[in-house]
């Protein structure tokens, strides 16, 4: 059995797993229920959505499961 790598922050330069995941949608570019994930540590969750939500973006923020199946309307991250 081999071990997989954890999906990882999305915060520039961080190294930690993720284990959260920001759900946002640019309404300027996407469909309404097209989703776009970034992920975020413990750490970064506030910075991250406070980021997305700046700019009326976030939709929502969901714990993170690596290796989980895309959630309906999420593309690819």
């Amino acid at each position: 059995m081999t071990e997989t790598e954890p999906d990882w922050c999305s915060a520039k330069g961080c190294r930690s797993a993720a284990t959260w995941a920001l759900l946002w949608n640019n309404p300027k570019l996407h469909t309404p229920e097209r989703r776009k994930t970034w992920l975020a540590c413990d750490e970064h969750r506030e910075q991250l959505s406070d980021f997305l939500a700046a700019r009326t973006l976030l939709k929502e923020v969901v714990a993170h499961t690596t290796g989980r199946e895309p959630l309906p309307g999420e593309g690819p991250r």
